[in-house]
Parts: structure tokens; sequence; C-alpha cells
């Protein structure tokens, strides 16, 4: 099992009570084996799943005013699914930190999906009690910041980027690019999709969004990003990415 300052040093925080990063990472099969230290991380979760809901309502809130309540109800769901969450933590490989009973550990316990949001969303708790809301949401925006900002959902982005990027194509010979769906996560109610921008078998850039077009304009946008932050051609640009 890895240092937990190693997992500190994943999350860029410092904790001031061990005990608390301790208890997140402790499954209940292993504390009711041991019956010592601080605990399971079932409250921390229960914790921690609270504010992750009020930290992403409030952060699509404050960035996405054009959205309506349902579409911000849809991007909330999709964002603290256990879907979206468990990427998080293979990021940082949270299962080789966790605690476990001999009978988890045994059956794959360490990369089961369910443990390992729970003990994600138990660490967000314990940073929230070891240092209140302010820390709780610079950890929360450093893993989602990114995928949230890519959801774009207004009639310019609708609009603009895509027709952007086939006149740079055209500027540079190039042909025109297709758009390639690659992902409908989510139940019928919660969808969100991911669209590849793809130019001469070339894919340039990803996008999500809330609807199919949605999508096209965010992965448009990203390969226009690109484009513009190095000035390289795109289809040399997507090469020197593989």
């Amino acid at each position: 099992m890895k240092a937990l300052t190693d997992l500190e040093f994943e999350l860029a925080y410092k904790f001031k009570n061990a005990d608390l990063l301790q208890q997140a990472l402790t499954h209940s099969s292993h504390a009711n084996e041991r019956n010592t230290g601080p605990g399971d991380n079932e409250q921390l979760e229960f914790l921690g799943d609270a504010v992750l809901g009020f930290l992403v309502s409030d952060f699509l809130f404050r960035g996405h005013p054009g959205l309506s309540e349902g579409q911000l109800s849809k991007l909330k769901g999709f964002f603290v699914s256990s879907a979206n969450l468990v990427k998080y933590a293979e990021q940082i490989d949270l299962g080789a930190y966790l605690h476990l009973g001999k009978g988890e550990e045994k059956t794959g316990g360490r990369t089961k999906q369910a443990l390992l949001v729970d003990a994600f969303e138990a660490i967000l708790g314990a940073i929230y009690l070891d240092s209140g809301i302010e820390e709780a949401r610079r950890l929360m925006l450093r893993f989602f910041e990114h995928q949230i900002g890519d959801v774009q959902e207004s009639e310019r982005q609708l609009t603009d980027f895509k027709t952007e990027l086939q006149e740079q194509l055209q500027a540079r010979h190039r042909p025109r690019a297709d758009y390639l769906l690659t992902s409908e996560e989510g139940p019928d109610h919660q969808k969100l999709f991911t669209v590849e921008v793809v130019v001469e078998g070339e894919t340039l850039a990803r996008g999500m969004g809330l609807t199919k077009k949605a999508a096209e304009q965010a992965a448009a946008r990203e390969a226009l990003e690109r484009v513009w932050a190095t000035g390289e051609p795109l289809r040399t640009q997507a090469r020197a990415e593989r």
C-alpha cells in the first residue's frame, strides 16, 4: 500500500488532522476486523457527497447562467455520478491507499467502482472538516473545472466554433471536418454526449455537451484553442500528440 504522503502530494493538500485522511480511506470491512483507529469512511462519504453536490451546483450556476434548471440538474447528475467520479479516483490511484478487510482485498476491492467513489467523496468530506469549504472547492475545481467548462450550451456556441474551424481548415487547404459521436453517458433524462472532430482520419479534439450539437461545438472550440495556442497546422499538431 502506498504512503499517505504520496496521496497528499496527488491532492496538493496536507492534512492538519491525519486521522481524517486515515478514516476517509478505511472501508467498513477493515474497521470491523480491526476495531481500532478512527473508524470507517461511511459518515465522511455521506458528508463529502453533500459537499460535492453543493460545490458542483454552485459552479454550474455561476459558470452557466444561461442554462435552465432542468439542464443544470442534468449536468449535476452526470458530474456527481459514480461513472464520472471513478475516473478521478483512478487518476490518483486511490485504490492503492485503501484500508480493506481481508475479504474485500481478496475480491479485488481496490478496483471496485463503489469503493473508489466512496473514498473519493470521503476525502472531500475530510478536507471540508479539516480546512473548510474553500479547500474543498479547490480540490473539486482541480478535477472538475476543465470538464465542466467544456460543457457549453449557448446560441453563440451553437453557431460560431464549427464555422470558424472550417474556415481555418480551408485556409490550410484541408478537407472538411467530420464529427463522430463516441459516447452517450447517463440515463435518457441525463444524457451527456462526447464527440470527436476528425480531419483526414486524425482526431483533433474531443468535446462534451448536453446535446450532440453542443458537443460538436465544444470539440470544434477545443481544436481551435489548440491552433491558437501553438500556431501549428491542424493535421501536424494532431499527429504530434499521438
